[in-house]
């Protein structure tokens, strides 16, 4: 399903991120505060420039003042510390792409105009709009050439629409009514202005998705399926595009899933991915890998010997290269494009978010983080790997005690081998017990592993330096263990996954390191479900946390936006298999429920629609269960700002300090009467 710095002195540190509140936390929490948890600066994408030596890459930070993300472009010159290299006041500034001679880099932003394409000279200077319109633009690439850029672009409104919703307000026919997006075609001018772009696809046939221009720039190879609803992707086909008679020829076109197409060096081959015909099972088996003639032809498969389902990040003259899980790694491969033979180039650091080649594939740069690091830019030769770090994000938390964390493993009920990652307070004392706060991931093809900070809206750290033991385990569906085990949950969701978590505290209880009666578990979106689960059929924890979960299949199933998913997982409809939507809801067992639990929800969610929330809460209100319902106003599947983080972050704390500490914590959340509101008063 399908859906992340070199800062050498404080003072750097300090520039990149608005100033975190300066209120007191209020309560006494240990550990770092939750400000200063939300307010890490991340990194995400990076970028090699065509001759290796220069790196653009992104960082988020947290803007307190206007509750919000901030996304900028930062830059690392081989032999230099890296500078932040744009400001865009009020939007924020993302997908770097380097032009073809290394001159200038592409971005897009939002600065008042709609997304758009932004050209500025590496060697600096002032950003210009290259593009305009009042939809922007949506993904963009560089022409081989580097005089021209293809983006894709979704239709304007018409003035029929316009005039409808003037007239008779806004309304719209489900699963009828959308606009396509399409190909579009700009030349980069001589002189800083926006340049007229020209259309290159259109019509109500396709909406396309993703694309990729030939090495020789005649043609743009592009996935699209026949409308743009969040589940036809299950439909997408491939075609090419002659740039200059814009004649669209059909290369791909199965029953399933075939996209992400990537050309071959001399432009004769294009590889992509395929679900094959069968899509009943897509959210959780591997997917397949074709090569097929670039004018044309019958696919050959690539027969990838790696049972995990990976990222097709590039096709080099050095080969074809794979990003995947590897249990809680994540490796780079590389494939033979006509053997299928795979190997691992890249095994450090433990995890590889990202890979970025330059035009000859002998150098890379990409995003990796450790069990001891944060994420992290790096540049290594393909052929030699020995990753150099250019960027010290770590630097961040030196001086923050943040406990370890370590992989462990056991056997759940039916004998199935679990993996969870296991975090310990600073000093742990194998010999005493300690509270255990279980966290459980969403997905379910979600994955943990072994990290030196855990954010969002559960307050990890804070329980570790209040002395306790944070589990979060890999249950059965999650990536990284390959396709048998990531379809163990099908027809069988909670019910197995319950043994899985169960099972996890059994093995650190028989260790004799856990206190039974201070124990609570959490999750957001399938991990809130799997709460929601243990909610009502196990008595073993003192306080559940649910989020975003599903509570009864039914429910979900007639109100989600991801039909498929419900289907795929049970194998059944509610109307063909009721016995099995029973068997898998929290609800059918509210008459055994007896756990206090918070739930927390997204006013707006159409991943889990928020009836999930209010049917748990009413069955564990109608059973005397004490239970809370915060909902989150504006928001979908994800709490996306930082204040309304902070505030569910302390509803946690309050709710398992409550029944897992015996506390009575007033959350500081009360504004006084002419005050202004915020974490930043």
């Amino acid at each position: 399903m399908s859906p992340r710095i070199a800062l050498t002195v404080c003072l750097v540190l300090a520039s990149i991120a608005s100033a975190p509140p300066l209120r007191a936390q209020g309560p006494e929490v240990p550990g770092p505060s939750f400000e200063d948890i939300l307010s890490l600066p991340d990194i995400g994408n990076a970028v090699i420039a065509p001759d290796g030596r220069s790196i653009a890459y992104t960082v988020r930070t947290t803007d307190w003042d206007e509750n919000r993300y901030d996304t900028e472009i930062w830059l690392v010159r081989e032999g230099e510390e890296p500078f932040q290299f744009t400001r865009t006041r009020d939007g924020a500034s993302t997908s770097p792409q380097w032009s073809p001679d290394g001159l200038w880099l592409a971005f897009t932003a939002d600065r008042g105009d709609g997304r758009q394409i932004y050209l500025m000279r590496a060697a600096g200077g002032e950003a210009w709009a290259l593009t305009e319109g009042e939809e922007g633009v949506g993904g963009f690439e560089w022409a081989p050439d580097g005089k021209r850029i293809a983006f894709t672009r979704t239709e304007e409104r018409t003035k029929a629409e316009k005039q409808r919703e003037e007239e008779y307000g806004a309304f719209a026919v489900e699963d009828a009514e959308y606009r396509m997006s399409h190909l579009w075609l700009v030349v980069v001018p001589d002189e800083p202005d926006a340049a007229e772009a020209t259309q290159l696809t259109e019509g109500d046939d396709f909406t396309v998705s993703g694309f990729e221009w030939s090495p020789d720039g005649t043609r743009i190879a592009f996935d699209h399926r026949p409308d743009p609803l969040i589940n036809s992707w299950m439909q997408a086909d491939i075609s090419v595009l002659d740039v200059e008679s814009r004649a669209v020829t059909p290369l791909v076109a199965t029953q399933g899933f075939d996209g992400g197409p990537i050309w071959s060096p001399d432009g004769r081959w294009i590889a992509y991915q395929s679900s094959g015909p069968d899509m009943g099972s897509a959210y959780y088996t591997n997917g397949r890998f074709y090569k097929i003639p670039a004018e044309g032809g019958e696919p050959t498969p690539i027969r990838v010997d790696l049972d995990e389902d990976p990222f097709m990040a590039a096709w080099t003259p050095r080969g074809i290269f794979l990003v995947a899980w590897e249990r809680t790694n994540r490796r780079v491969y590389r494939v033979d494009p006509n053997s299928g033979k795979t190997e691992v180039v890249a095994d450090a650091p433990d995890r590889i978010w990202g890979v970025d080649f330059t035009p000859d594939g002998g150098t890379v740069a990409f995003v990796g983080r450790t069990a001891t690091t944060l994420d992290e830019v790096y540049r290594s030769r393909v052929d030699r790997w020995r990753p150099v770090r250019l960027t010290n994000m770590t630097e961040q938390v030196a001086e923050w005690e943040l406990g370890t964390s370590e992989v462990i493993s056991w056997q759940s009920e039916d004998g199935t081998t679990i993996e969870g990652v296991l975090h310990k307070p600073e000093g742990f004392d194998p010999s005493r017990t300690y509270p255990l706060l279980v966290i459980i991931h969403g997905g379910p093809t979600g994955i943990d592993y072994p990290t030196p900070v855990l954010s969002y809206v559960y307050p990890a750290h804070q329980w570790l330096a209040k002395g306790s033991l944070v589990l979060r385990p890999n249950y059965r569906g999650s990536a990284g263990y390959g396709e048998a085990f990531r379809s163990l949950n099908v027809r069988n969701l909670g019910v197995g996954d319950a043994w899985d978590v169960l099972s996890g505290v059994d093995h650190l209880v028989a260790q004799g390191i856990v206190d039974t009666t201070r124990m609570g578990a959490m999750g957001w979106s399938q991990g809130g479900y799997i709460s929601a689960y243990l909610a009502t059929t196990t008595d073993r924890f003192a306080a559940i946390s649910v989020g975003a979960g599903i509570s009864n299949w039914v429910t979900y199933y007639v109100n989600t936006d991801i039909h498929p998913f419900t289907r795929q997982y049970l194998k059944a409809t509610p109307w063909e298999d009721v016995e099995v939507y029973a068997k898998t809801s929290p609800m059918t067992f509210i008459t055994d429920a007896s756990t206090p639990t918070l739930i927390q929800h997204g006013e707006f969610d159409r991943r889990v629609p928020i009836p999930n929330a209010y049917e748990l809460y009413q069955g564990l209100q109608d059973m005397g269960v004490d239970t809370r319902l915060i909902v989150y106003k504006g928001f979908g599947h994800g709490i996306t700002k930082p204040k309304e983080r902070l505030a569910a972050t302390w509803h946690n704390w309050q709710w398992f300090g409550k029944y897992v500490w015996g506390e009575e914590i007033e959350l500081p959340l009360e504004v006084e009467e002419g005050k202004e509101e915020g974490p930043g008063t």
